[in-house]
This record gives C-alpha cells, sequence and structure tokens, in this order.
C-alpha cells in the first residue's frame, strides 16, 4: 500500500515553517493552511496574548503540531533568539513566511514623517533580511529551503496615497528576486504572495463604501479570504514548486492578471 502522503499534493509533512505576524489575519490563514498540509507551524506574535493562544489552541484543535513564539519581527536580537528556540525544540526550519506588519495609514505624502518611511522599510525589507540571516545556515546545509515573502498588490497597481507602504512593498519584492537567484544554487526558492485587499480584523473599522467599491473591481466578484492567501504559500512551499523562484503570485482575483 502506499503511504496516505504519497497520494497528497502539496505535502509538507515533516515540514517545520514559521510565520511571522501570524496571531491573526493573513499569517493566522497562512498558519492554519500550512499547518493542514502537514507542517509543524511555529506561529509569532508581539503585544495580542490572547488572539495568539486563540490561534494556537484553533491549530491544535485541527490535530496540527505548532507553537507559540513571541518577538518583535523589527529587532534582530529577538528574531535571532526566537529563531534559535524554534531550531532548539523543532530542528532546522525549511519554510520561511515574513508577513509581520505594522498599520498602514493612507496618507498624502505631505503629512508623512521619515521615521514612518523606516518604520515600513524595517518590517517589509530589514525583517525578512533579518529572518534569512537567522535561517539560512540550516538551509544552506540541507540545500532546502521555502521563503514565501506577503507582499501585496499595491505594488503593481500603483495606490496612491499610500507611497511609504507601496515602497516597501516594491522594495521587498526586489529583494526577494535578488534572493531568488542568490540562493537558487542551494535549491531554495524564494518567491512572494501579493494580495489585494482581503477584509482582515485590521479591517473592521474601514468605511463601508470604500470596500463596496473594491469589490467592484475585483474580477472574479467575491472577496478574498486569508485560506486563499494560505493556499497560495502552501503551494510556494512544496515540491511540486521546486522549480518555481523569483515570482510573485498575485491572490486578488484578477486585479491584475499579468
Amino acid at each position: 500500500f502506499l503511504h496516505c502522503d504519497s497520494l497528497m499534493p502539496f505535502s509538507l509533512s515533516n515540514k517545520v515553517a514559521l510565520v511571522t505576524g501570524s496571531s491573526r489575519g493573513l499569517g493566522r490563514g497562512v498558519a492554519m493552511a500550512l499547518g493542514k498540509a502537514g507542517a509543524k507551524v511555529c506561529l509569532n506574535y508581539l503585544n495580542n496574548s490572547e488572539a495568539a493562544e486563540k490561534t494556537l489552541q484553533d491549530l491544535r484543535n485541527e490535530g496540527i503540531h505548532a507553537a507559540l513564539f513571541r518577538a518583535d519581527a523589527s529587532d534582530q536580537q529577538q528574531l535571532n533568539f526566537m529563531v534559535e528556540a524554534i531550531e532548539d525544540k523543532f530542528g532546522s526550519l525549511d519554510i520561511l513566511v515574513p508577513n509581520a506588519t505594522p498599520d498602514q495609514p493612507q496618507k498624502p505624502i505631505e503629512d508623512y514623517d521619515a521615521d514612518f518611511y523606516r518604520q515600513m522599510y524595517d518590517f517589509f525589507v530589514m525583517s525578512p533580511f533579518m529572518l534569512a540571516q537567522a535561517v539560512l545556515p540550516g538551509m544552506k546545509k540541507r540545500k532546502y529551503g521555502r521563503i514565501i515573502n506577503i507582499t501585496s498588490e499595491v505594488f503593481h497597481c500603483s495606490v496612491p496615497q499610500f507611497s511609504a507602504y507601496v515602497a516597501a512593498k516594491g522594495g521587498q519584492i526586489g529583494w526577494s528576486r535578488s534572493m531568488a537567484n542568490e540562493l537558487a544554487p542551494f535549491r531554495i526558492t524564494v518567491n512572494t504572495v501579493a494580495p489585494g485587499w482581503i477584509p482582515t480584523e485590521r479591517h473592521e473599522n474601514d468605511p463601508e463604501d470604500a470596500k463596496n467599491e473594491y469589490l467592484k473591481t475585483i474580477p472574479i466578484g467575491r472577496w478574498g479570504t486569508p485560506e486563499d492567501v494560505g493556499n497560495a504559500v502552501v503551494f510556494y512551499s512544496s515540491d511540486e514548486a521546486s522549480f518555481i523562484t523569483g515570482q510573485t503570485l498575485c491572490v486578488n482575483g484578477g486585479r491584475t492578471p499579468w
């Protein structure tokens, strides 16, 4: 008889995954999808311990092997300590998903300040860089790894009054493409998933008229979900995607069809 894993596409059995900013929202959806595909999931959070504990319990209720790690995704020392703790508990990381994000207010360029621009850069360029430095020794040694950055359609759509976020997301995509070429000889792939506007907890107070107008622009005619993003990450994480690197997959119902 064949083992069940051999019949399951995109199986991540025995893989170890870290998703930063995974206590809720898109990160939670990504963590759940990876766990359902068989990965051991390392959840990361900073402030909302109640949401983090609930997500941990929800994953365990699904039979997923999961653990919780607190760290500031923009602090190099905390990230290094977190990766060390994960490797002590589970062994080397196979899948890295930098997803943590701060608030992203839309403002005219005159209303931003340099510190806010730096914060965007810290989360979307520096955090993936620091995490990669921490996990790559193990990945290179095993000649295996998956790095999937969660970017955004805003870079492709050139969203106005969002310049700090768009610039940082563009930097994140550029960094991912460069790393894809650098790490390909080690059989480590680096890809990005670019969601559209997917209402999660952080969007609870967004204006309904803005949501309705955006929904009209989605060719598929429905809102995306965290599960849609999670499924894309599972694909990139799988052996079936081993020949795909340096790519961006837009998960937005066809708003950016190229």
